[in-house]
């Protein structure tokens, strides 16, 4: 046998492994790193945060993959090269961190790689009928298995969708195992560039409801991808809005907002799946012009200068925000009944976003709480989810979760 394969095989039959998730969101902002421990698998598995880091990436980083990223024409070529470029990065990265922390690659028993998505087309998006739901991400594994000495797991999305789903979101796996409760009505709210939610009702049987609906996770809508794609294309440097600095000194344009929530995103049914491929930039600078011809009032300047289409940019900025919690609390209303109990805890860059977060509370009625009061650092949420998954791919049996596919997700680089 492959001594790879001994090793796989060895790694499985372990009562603990130590694997490294890695999460690169549709923000281009960076790269997560969680170092992790896992004993045993499914429902009974227990999982520790060893070490974490965000590794921002620098501007011609930043360079390469905007072109690619979330466009329906790109170069080819581009994308050959940088599938493969970005895979040997992600590994020189792995390799400084385990460097930094002290531990050496023969200690780490697997990787398990989001890679970048740069680009997420379910059917309803594209409506093809030749074709289902697709979504493609880059980071070659082997290049990141042959760099690091360490097997690799990536691109788990593909057999989510090969069972019959869209994808994503697959913080639903994780969540589930990770963070039900006897007892408590959860909400495990995530807002990256695009925000999403896992519905956990309460385990118990005597404080079940027949009326609320099982387990499910969905995606809402924008999270903080509008507002990261203005704020750097209106002002040169930032890469976000920090602390909602400029947004909270603007007003929300309500014919802006209005026009945003008639994307035909917000009709589908439940569970859904989006990407910045749908709440892009384009597609606000269109709503903008098409606001200004239909003569809607408008403000003409602000203390940055003249503002896309009259609109001043804090105010822009104010109603992207207001249109993330919408979106969220839309999409919470119309799939929890009306009176239920529940506690939300959130994860992902909005949760620093303050005037993002007030908003959701007025709105909801309820105080976000960080999963770091269940022992998990909201900015390592996402990287330790893909962890967990190459966790059950090599360890677990499929462990089932109703309307959703029971499949070990993950494909496997050996490094040698």
């Amino acid at each position: 046998m492959h001594k790879d394969l001994t090793r796989l095989f060895q790694i499985a039959q372990a009562p603990s492994r130590t694997i490294i998730g890695l999460m690169s969101g549709t923000s281009l902002d960076g790269l997560d790193i969680a170092l992790c421990k896992f004993e045993g698998s499914g429902p009974g598995a227990r999982v520790s945060l060893l070490q974490f880091k965000t590794v921002s990436y620098p501007p011609e980083v930043k360079e390469r993959l905007k072109p690619i990223s979330s466009k329906a024409k790109v170069d080819l070529q581009d994308v050959t090269l940088i599938n493969a470029w970005l895979g040997t990065y992600f590994a020189a990265l792995i390799n400084e961190a385990l460097q930094e922390w002290g531990i050496s690659n023969e200690q780490v028993d697997v990787i398990a790689s989001h890679g970048q998505t740069i680009f997420h087309a379910p059917y309803f998006q594209h409506q093809q009928e030749a074709y289902g739901n697709a979504t493609l991400q880059i980071a070659d594994a082997d290049h990141i298995a042959v760099n690091t000495g360490i097997i690799t797991l990536s691109d788990f999305r593909q057999k989510h969708i090969a069972a019959g789903g869209e994808g994503a979101p697959l913080a639903l796996y994780g969540d589930y195992l990770m963070f039900s409760d006897p007892k408590e009505h959860r909400v495990l709210l995530n807002i990256g560039g695009i925000a999403n939610f896992t519905w956990l009702p309460a385990l118990n049987a005597d404080v079940q409801n027949p009326s609320l609906p099982g387990v499910f996770s969905t995606d809402t809508g924008s999270g903080n991808t509008l507002m990261d794609q203005y704020v750097q294309k209106h002002f040169p440097g930032k890469q976000f809005d920090e602390d909602a600095e400029i947004a909270l000194s603007g007003q929300v344009h309500e014919w802006l907002l209005q026009r945003l929530l008639e994307l035909p995103f917000f009709a589908l049914e439940f569970p859904k799946t989006t990407g910045p491929e749908v709440f892009s930039l384009q597609h606000l600078e269109q709503v903008q012009k098409d606001m200004d011809l239909s003569g809607a009032p408008f403000v003409a300047n602000d203390e940055v200068g003249q503002a896309q289409q009259g609109i001043a940019h804090a105010d822009v900025l104010a109603t992207l925000a207001k249109f993330s919690s919408v979106g969220i609390v839309k999409a919470l209303e119309a799939t929890i009944p009306a009176g239920t109990k529940y506690r939300v805890y959130v994860s992902g860059g909005g949760m620093h976003n303050p005037l993002l977060i007030r908003t959701l509370e007025e709105q909801l009625g309820v105080e976000m709480e960080s999963t770091a009061i269940l022992d998990l650092n909201p900015d390592a949420k996402e990287a330790v989810l893909f962890a967990l998954l190459a966790n059950e791919c090599i360890s677990g049996p499929a462990f089932h979760i109703e309307g959703q596919p029971a499949v070990a997700m993950g494909k496997i680089s050996l490094p040698n």
